[in-house]
């Protein structure tokens, strides 16, 4: 029974290449049944694979016990001469002091313990020889109890995986066997260990699915439900990985500009993807700039589908302290207070169309918030268009059509500037800037940040809007400028 079960975490840790020869492994080791386990395992792997080996024991301070646990697990150490590290932390005020459970502070704890003992005793380089790992003693029954945890508040793939055998540089070699399966190891052992008496409590949701729903469904479901359900908990790791991947991979076709605190999106090509493929980019994303998954939900993933779905411009707020923002063809992830928040960032910067009297030749500019935009001016005849109203302007770009004579002043586009203002109607009646984006319910703190076509003062295009009615083409024209918008920044 020893040798089985031993072959079977080698096998297990050589499946996932937990650990190699010349690697420092830090175990987390509390003193109970399962960090006992994890423990002689280690040791017995690491005659066979030549690893250095050092132990964390964390002190929560929160058992009267507690003491006595650790004075047991430097004892084990001792006996097979393996580096021992006590950490002593006030659990309760660390989690008041955080604003956490005690289950989230003592967690968080503990893998600050064991970092930092990896930075004494080894690197977590992740890219060569001599690596440095955390192994921690989750077995298969808390893999079933994470995988129901999750299912009960709400999940996606990913945590309907439960934990996996490989995080990082974290890295769990019982995740193979169940907790029965490790008392039996340690019994036929003859090795002691501690008995945390809180993991019999229910007072944590853990411990009342570990206590009362995980032996009912083994009990009266199904004697291996546990089994079963890691092995559906692979399957949807795997699904998550390939799903991942797509996922990446329409992220690197639908990003335009990435940098910092905010990702542009293009919508037109976000718009082609399948809808679960779209939600693992807006997840992706949010990832990034949230710097981890924490309060991101379903709902957040469907808000910005809604958003993707709208005609006009729009925003919605994220978790996080993040916002999205749809408009000109794309949509950005940002953080409040940055440029496209309207919140004081750096100003936008003018371009000015440096050409004149070019008939028939183009030039390209890229413009902040709209991309790509190509100018191109033409004799009136040149223009098959002017003449024949059924052609259709080509589909994924945004064109207009304007009197390029009656461009007075230097052509730019910029921000609003006071002063500014459009004609609208062919009476040539002005309209205030201000107060035709105030009609048209354009957001207050994206005003300053939209770009305008402008011919001094007086405002020619409003992208995503209208053009000046002074602008249009009419019988007197002579010479055509075509402004298009290709999109992409």
């Amino acid at each position: 029974m020893d040798d089985k079960i031993f072959e079977k975490v080698k096998r297990y840790a050589d499946k996932h290449r937990m650990i190699a020869p010349g690697d420092t492994v830090v175990a987390g080791v509390s003193g109970g049944a399962d960090s006992v386990c994890l423990f002689l395992m280690l040791c017995e792997l690491a005659e066979e694979i030549d690893f250095h080996l050092a132990v964390v024991h964390v002190n929560h301070k929160i058992r009267p016990e507690a003491a006595a646990d650790a004075a047991y697990v430097e004892e084990l150490c001792k006996s097979r001469n393996i580096p021992f590290i006590l950490e002593e932390k006030d659990v309760k005020e660390y989690a008041r002091e955080k604003h956490l459970s005690e289950e989230e502070a003592g967690r968080e704890v503990r893998y600050q313990a064991f970092e930092e003992a990896l930075g004494k005793y080894g690197s977590c380089s992740g890219e060569k020889e001599g690596q440095g790992r955390i192994a921690v003693a989750h077995n298969a029954n808390d893999r079933a109890e994470t995988m129901l945890f999750h299912l009960f508040r709400g999940t996606g793939l990913t945590g309907a995986g439960g934990i996996r055998a490989v995080r990082g540089h974290i890295v769990r070699p019982l995740l193979c066997l169940r907790r029965e399966e490790i008392e039996e190891y340690l019994g036929k052992k003859g090795v002691f260990f501690c008995i945390d008496r809180t993991n019999l409590e229910d007072t944590y949701t853990r411990n009342r699915i570990r206590n009362h729903i995980l032996p009912f469904a083994e009990k009266e479901i199904c004697a291996g439900a546990i089994d079963h359900m890691c092995r559906a908990g692979d399957l949807f790791l795997e699904a998550d990985a390939y799903i991942r991947g797509q996922a990446e991979k329409a992220c690197r076709s639908c990003i335009v500009r990435e940098g910092g605190e905010e990702i542009v999106l293009d919508t037109e090509k976000l718009g082609k993807e399948e809808p679960f493929i779209r939600k693992q980019v807006f997840l992706q994303c949010l990832e990034r700039l949230a710097e981890g998954r924490r309060d991101i939900t379903s709902s957040h993933m469907e808000s910005l589908e809604d958003l993707l779905g709208k005609k006009e411009s729009k925003q919605v707020f994220m978790p996080c302290g993040l916002r999205a923002k749809k408009e000109c063809g794309h949509l950005a992830l940002y953080r409040e207070g940055k440029p496209n928040g309207g919140g004081g960032g750096v100003p936008l910067p003018e371009i000015r169309i440096k050409w004149r009297d070019l008939p028939g030749q183009s030039q390209e500019f890229d413009i902040p918030c709209l991309g790509r935009v190509e100018f191109a001016v033409f004799h009136k005849e040149e223009i098959s268009f002017f003449y024949n109203k059924s052609e259709i302007i080509p589909e994924k770009t945004y064109t207009k059509w304007l009197d390029y004579d009656r461009i007075t002043k230097s052509l730019v586009f910029r921000t609003r500037e006071t002063g500014d203002y459009l004609t609208i109607n062919k009476e040539l009646s002005k309209k205030k800037l201000k107060d035709y984006m105030i009609e048209r319910k354009i957001p207050k703190s994206d005003r300053g940040n939209l770009y305008i076509l402008a011919d001094g003062s007086h405002i020619i295009w409003v992208p995503g809007h209208r053009i000046s009615e002074y602008y249009k083409i009419t019988g007197e024209t002579k010479h055509i400028l075509r402004v298009q918008l290709r999109g992409g920044l």
